[in-house]
């Protein structure tokens, strides 16, 4: 018999239009992919050559638990450097990507029936994490028109002595935009643990992203390597806790996942030290293809009430064109053979919304938008 929890979680939609493009593709169909959320580069040339090194040194045994000491003081000094915030080697936990992370985290806060506050739309996978725990997601809607923050009098109409967390994520997936310094510290004073997703930090182009570690020390801070460095299929990311949890997830770690990959965390350590110039040549790229996306699309009549300045998304009202964001995303990919992820995946408050991604080139994002300004023509006009 399967678990009835198991049976709940529910698919990642944008998963099953790539599967599906996929298919296209093997009868020779050119699909252009602005579904996915991964970076299109290649990982950094001293990220390859750490990783090279790391075997032919023979450093491909267990690390410590809480991670590899080197690894952890760049991740404190890359804190104290870009944020001001005072974090302990010892407070950082490394983990095999942020999923991890995320399991730890909720591993301590919850027991069974607890709450944890979620954004809607936000994270698709965030939910299916608290549910498998046996705890409790409670949505809160965040509107197009706020750029997509939280209004604390939405999240105080939502609390109980159950909730035991409020989960942000900045900037954020699926917007791509940044929760600003004064909600966070709104959210702070409800005096309940916050758990910050900032595993896009870097990809921030008209501003700057702010960590909830300048607000408080008694966050949870969720981040990684994948999206800023290029290291997706690496799988390295951490947690920062507060002192007091750190034993009690080291505890969890050993028991799930015994520590991290030893070679992939000496990339880390290179990646923190020397790819500083390689990734500011990516974030210069995003940045122009943000722009030229934007501007595409607000060509072809799609409203932008904030534009996204983090991240590599643009969160796109199409309720004027549908209000099944599952069927509309699925015709465009039929008929226009454009991959583009429904705004269902992240929430009931993102139907009507489709997520672009600009993770691939601008020729690539160019040839999508021809094409689905073809699609709206032939098909609204």
């Amino acid at each position: 018999m399967i678990t009835q929890k198991a049976k709940e979680i529910t698919p990642f939609i944008v998963m099953e239009v790539l599967e599906k493009a996929a298919e296209m593709e093997k009868k020779g169909i050119d699909v252009v992919h602005l579904e996915v959320g991964e970076p299109d580069f290649n990982v950094p040339s001293c990220v390859s050559k750490a990783v090279q090194n790391a075997f032919s040194e023979g450093r491909t045994h267990y690390t410590h638990s809480l991670g590899d000491p080197e690894l952890r003081e760049q991740i404190a000094i890359k804190y104290m450097n870009e944020y001001g915030a005072a974090v302990s080697p010892d407070q950082i936990i490394v983990t095999s990507g942020s999923s991890p992370a995320i399991l730890l985290t909720l591993g301590v806060l919850c027991e069974v029936g607890d709450e944890i506050i979620l954004s809607d739309p936000g994270y698709a996978c965030y939910s299916n994490f608290i549910k498998f725990i046996d705890a409790k997601p409670v949505r809160v809607p965040v509107y197009e028109e706020d750029g997509f923050q939280y209004r604390s009098s939405e999240i105080k109409k939502r609390l109980s002595d159950r909730t035991k967390g409020i989960m942000i994520n900045s900037p954020m997936n699926p917007t791509g935009n940044l929760l600003s310094l004064e909600v966070m510290q709104e959210l702070n004073e409800f005096n309940i643990p916050i758990i910050s997703d900032e595993i896009y930090h870097g990809l921030v182009y008209n501003d700057r992203a702010h960590s909830i570690l300048e607000v408080t020390d008694k966050a949870f801070v969720l981040s990684g390597f994948s999206k800023l460095y290029a290291m997706t299929g690496l799988r390295l990311g951490y947690v920062i806790a507060p002192k007091e949890y750190v034993r009690s997830m080291q505890k969890l770690q050993q028991n799930l996942f015994i520590c991290a990959s030893s070679t992939v965390q000496r990339a880390g350590i290179e990646a923190l030290k020397s790819a500083d110039a390689e990734v500011e040549q990516m974030r210069q790229t995003y940045g122009k293809r943000r722009e030229y996306l934007i501007q595409r699309l607000k060509q072809m009549g799609f409203s932008i009430k904030v534009e996204p300045t983090g991240a590599f998304y643009v969160f796109v009202n199409i309720k004027h064109l549908s209000n099944d964001s599952y069927k509309f995303a699925f015709d465009v990919l039929e008929k226009a053979h454009v991959g583009v992820t429904p705004g269902i995946d992240f929430g009931e408050n993102g139907e009507g919304f489709i997520r672009f991604s600009y993770a691939n080139s601008i020729e690539n994002i160019k040839k999508g938008m021809d094409r689905l300004e073809k699609y709206l023509a032939d098909n609204f006009s």
